[in-house]
Formats: structure tokens, sequence, C-alpha cells
């Protein structure tokens, strides 16, 4: 079997496999093709890939592979090149791309998407969302730390004691942890607020301190994210964040709800009320974004100067560790799908069934089928 990998759109410096990755691909006895260039921005050479044993080419002939690898899909006019039965994987957020997902059904394409990887521990090293929210959220502070005005460690110097930086953090899942832990390792004094008691002790742990608001609902069958709230429980929330965020110079968006528009946290009465010069990074601004300031992939600097950034996509911004990261979650799946060289599909199996988006011409996921119900496409 052919597995193609083709280099990612403009603007997207990751790739979905490096060198190291092909090797594995190669022992699994799959023949491998990779557009020229595909891990040029993640610091690969076409020569690293040569030596791994793949065969450099161009798109039209990596179009023509019988599974193709990718963190995005290929472009809507490349679908139609496709060989009709053969397999995408792929992140493309199938609850929210509908229209696509048709397309994928109608191709006769079987497609999966690895940001639908169930939140179970036999799957943990296959969850790409998890291992780029951590890149993600490392990021985000580097990033805030760029726009910020100050330091953000206690300084003591011959011109005077300089306090540290105050950050807040909202949403205490991977990528807010990790935003805890870096801004924590810069010197700042960290809060953070999440709707789900079970990540106080986290928090804490990481020497932050843990926001709480009393009467958030939560779910054990929600997998470990947060979930929609009542109105009274919001409202209760927003004030106690405004409170906080008042006295904060950075605070590190990361709340998100799977297939849902991301909750609104920060208002611009909000943001009205943060200190001149403070940073808003809002890591959930592909999904409408925590901030109401917030603009998917810009940096708005607002009447009272906060500065909000909106940047969706900074696992692209360290390629080499996220492409590696990408790439071990892709290998760890494959090797669910992939006997003596053959792509073998049970859908009896969780994991593949919850990731399978489309297969024979159908909407095999619940999920998917769920969202389609409940909309007009």
């Amino acid at each position: 079997m052919i597995v193609g990998l083709l280099k990612e759109p403009k603007g997207e410096r990751r790739v979905a496999l490096l060198p190291q990755a092909v090797e594995q691909l190669k022992r699994m006895q799959l023949e491998v093709r990779v557009e020229s260039h595909a891990g040029l921005q993640a610091f690969a050479q076409d020569d690293a890939y040569r030596a791994a044993g793949a065969l450099i080419t161009d798109r039209q002939q990596v179009l023509h592979a019988d599974l193709m690898i990718g963190i995005h899909l290929p472009a809507a006019d490349e679908l139609s090149r496709l060989k009709s039965g053969s397999c995408l994987i792929a992140q493309f957020q199938p609850l929210f791309q509908l229209p696509i997902v048709l397309r994928l059904a109608e191709q006769q394409l079987t497609s999966f998407s690895m940001d639908m990887v169930p939140r179970i521990t036999r799957a943990q090293t296959m969850d790409v969302l998890s291992s780029q929210a951590t890149v993600a959220g490392y990021r985000a502070v580097l990033v805030a730390a760029q726009y910020l005005p100050k330091f953000f460690p206690m300084l003591m110097t011959a011109a005077g004691s300089i306090a540290p930086a105050r950050v807040l953090v909202l949403g205490a899942g991977v990528a807010g942890l990790q935003a805890i832990a870096t801004a924590r390792r810069l010197g700042a004094v960290v809060e953070a607020f999440d709707t789900r008691s079970a990540v106080k002790e986290e928090v804490q742990s990481l020497g932050a301190k843990f926001i709480e608001v009393e009467g958030a609902a939560e779910s054990a069958a929600a997998g470990g994210y947060a979930v929609e709230q009542q109105e009274s429980f919001l409202q209760r929330q927003r004030e106690k964040i405004c409170e906080h965020a008042a006295k904060a110079d950075v605070v590190i968006c990361t709340a998100q709800i799977p297939g849902k528009r991301a909750p609104l946290l920060v208002p611009m009465s909000t943001v009205q009320a943060m200190r001149p010069g403070s940073v808003i990074v809002d890591l959930a601004a592909a999904s409408g974004g925590n901030c109401e300031a917030t603009r998917n992939q810009e940096v708005v600097r607002t009447d009272n100067h906060i500065t909000v950034v909106g940047h969706s996509n900074l696992p692209a911004d360290l390629p080499a560790d996220a492409s590696r990261m990408y790439g071990t979650n892709l290998i760890n799946f494959l090797k669910l799908l992939i006997k003596d060289g053959q792509l073998v599909l049970n859908l009896q199996d969780e994991i593949i069934q919850g990731t399978c988006i489309t297969h024979q011409g159908e909407i095999v996921s619940p999920r998917v089928r769920e969202a389609l119900a409940q909309t007009t496409v």
C-alpha cells in the first residue's frame, strides 16, 4: 500500500510525518511518497526523507496514494483527484466542517479526523489534541511575554525592585496546564479558572492559585472536557473572571467545548476593566474565541490599549517538536489500522469507530451524524 505525504497549505509550518516516522512506516511494509519540500518548514530536508526510504516526487503523484496523511485535508479542488476508495487521515474538525464531510462521503473516501480520537486511556498515545495543546499552551505564554511591556519575573536591581507579572489562565486542560507551568517558570504569579473541580489539585501542584465559582455543571461523560453551563452560573463566572482579569497583566484563554462555539468568558466590559498594556492570548480564536475582542488570526489593540492575540495555530510556531509529536500520534494510530502492509478497518474498535468519519459513501461517526441532524448544511 502506498502512503502519501503532502506539503501543508501556506501558513502551516508543521508536517504530519518527519523522516524518523517514515522509517517506522517502512517497517510496517508501506511504500511512502513525499511531496518535494513537504518538510522544509519543519526543518526536514528531502534528503532526510530519501535516506529514510521515501520516494520524493511531485504533488500529483502523491495524490494518487492509497492512504493520504496530513495535518490539514488537501484543497477542495484536489479532493476530486483522489482515488475513489482511498483513505485520508488528517485533523479537520468535522463537527465544524459538515459540507466537507458530505463531500468526502460522496466521493467514497474513507476519512479519519485525528481531533476525534476518544479521550480514553488506551488512546493517549494517539491524542493529537493533547500533544498540540501542549505546544500551544507553552507558546501562548511566550507570545504574551513578547507583547507585554514589562518583565515576567520579579527582579531586584540597582534601579529598584520590579514586581512579577500577574497571569490569569482560563481553562486548565492540557493547554492551560502547560501555560501555567511555563508562566511559573518565567517567574509570574499565576491564577487559573476552570469549571471542573477535578483539576484544582493539578493547578495548585504547578504553583498557581485556583479560582472557584460554585455551582458548575460537570459530566463524567464529557471525556475530561468542560460542558455547557446554565446562564445563572455563567453570570457569576463572568463577574469572577472580570474581578481577577482587572488585576492581571496577561490573560491566557484556552476554554473550548468540542463541537460547540467556545464559551465567552471575557466580554468587552472585562476588556475595558483591564489595565493599559495588558495582553490577552486567545487559543480558542478559531472556534469563536473566549474573548469578545478576539479576531481569528489577528492581533487587535483595543481603545484602552489592551493587546488581544487571536493566533489559533500556535503549534505551527514550533514546527519541529510539534511535527514530531503529531507524527508519533499518527504512527500509534496507524498501528491499529495497518496489518501486513494493508488497511484493516475494524469499526468495532472504540478508537477506530470514534475517529472514522466516512467510509464506503456513508457517514459513520455518530457525533457527526448527530451534528448533521441538527443543522441544515
